[in-house]
């Protein structure tokens, strides 16, 4: 028995093919949400250039036309050492667990056990990075938005989706460029500079948006007052009228339980899972496997793979392959996944920028990363966007 923690890209991705790479193999997804929500494409959504089916999918469809079981229900613990999962609708043993689990949002990192402020920032200044209610509530803000200065904190790296929030500062200028709004987006970003595609998002701010996105490098947030809507960070204090407000991100909370989190050199937490680099299995424990967003680091060269979609998806699948060369007593072949994201900057007319990372295992065993950045925004780069989704959601949607 395959079991799945998490029906997000990952987790779906490794439960369609496990049908074909390990045929004999009883699969059961546990899943709290009841439709599959996509982030990816969600900016676009933002303004409407998608309606709200082009992300929301049935998940019930592919569990019936592949031949797993798809039970809802929270995850409450696991069990590594009894190989069992216990959620709010039982108990379940496993002989191979794949945890898909994406992140959580790290607000202790601001807040400590501040709960009040806590549930203040999240309720009022929502990320938005996690399927939820959350993306209902941004589309509104901007929506609502009659001016001032809209801030952004981004994440320090590693985090879900690198270029996603210069994608959203984009949406969010553009709507306000379109509809007069008076103001201006205020980007405070942890980074010494714009990564990835940096210099097509340079472009995209200084030409489409020089009036309204502020980019601020080097802003680590030293402190966060959302009662006075003030913000301290390392390159100045900032005042808002509105905010979206993305802490660290770290992985989800199945990871931490599973007691799989690794551990830097002088033994603190890295806030990911350790996995083995090229197997993807959790360190210590080949029947456990991690894919997606909750991964950790891979490569001496560039850490971690980027947290998106594309590579969520990809390692779904070769985790479902090396389960069914396990269990057909094949010897495993390590594979390396590739990534693929494409960004809208402009709405008018509607123009995307893209990355492309490859990956190679070299002699000494470690990864090596290539990162082809498509600095030009062109309206072919998002029609290319909307093919890759649909060849996505074709994979293990339909």
């Amino acid at each position: 028995r395959v079991v799945i923690a998490g029906g997000g890209w990952g987790g779906l991705s490794a439960a369609r093919h496990l049908r074909d790479l390990a045929p004999n193999a009883e699969v059961v997804v546990l899943e709290r949400n009841p439709f599959f929500w996509s982030c990816p494409i969600s900016n676009k959504w933002i303004l409407d250039i998608v309606d709200s089916a082009y992300l929301m999918h049935d998940m019930l469809l592919p569990a019936r036309k592949y031949g797993y079981q798809l039970i809802q229900t929270e995850i409450t613990n696991i069990e590594r050492d009894k190989r069992r999962v216990r959620t709010s609708a039982g108990t379940i043993e496993y002989d191979y667990l794949i945890i898909s689990d994406g992140i959580r949002d790290a607000y202790d990192v601001w807040f400590g056990n501040d709960k009040k402020a806590i549930d203040y920032t999240r309720n009022n200044y929502p990320s938005a990075y996690i399927p939820s209610t959350q993306a209902m509530a941004v589309k509104n803000k901007i929506r609502n938005f009659k001016g001032g200065t809209m801030v952004m904190t981004l994440p320090p790296p590693p985090h879900r989706c690198p270029p996603s929030p210069y994608e959203r500062a984009c949406v969010i200028a553009w709507h306000m460029k379109t509809n007069k709004i008076p103001g201006k987006v205020v980007i405070l970003d942890p980074k010494p500079r714009i990564m990835p595609i940096g210099d097509g998002f340079k472009a995209a701010f200084d030409e489409l948006y020089p009036d309204i996105i502020q980019y601020v490098p080097n802003a680590g947030i030293k402190e966060v007052d959302p009662f006075k809507k003030e913000i301290k960070t390392a390159a100045g204090d900032f005042k808002f009228d509105d905010a979206i407000l993305m802490p660290p991100h770290q992985a989800g909370n199945m990871v931490w339980s599973a007691d799989l989190i690794g551990k830097t050199p002088e033994g603190k937490p890295t806030n990911w899972a350790a996995i083995h680099p090229t197997l993807l299995h959790a360190q210590g424990d080949d029947r456990v496997y991690v894919v997606g967003d909750a991964m950790g680091a891979v490569s001496k060269q560039f850490g971690h793979y980027p947290k998106s979609a594309h590579v969520a998806n990809f390692v779904g699948k070769i985790v479902a392959g090396y389960i069914g060369e396990r269990l057909a007593g094949k010897q495993v072949t390590g594979k390396l996944p590739d990534n693929l994201c494409y960004m809208l900057v402009n709405g008018s007319p509607r123009e995307a920028i893209s990355v492309q990372f490859d990956y190679e295992l070299l002699s000494d065993g470690t990864i090596k990363q290539t990162q082809i950045d498509i600095d030009v925004r062109t309206p072919a780069l998002l029609e290319e966007d909307f093919k890759w989704a649909q060849r996505m959601y074709s994979d293990f949607l339909a």
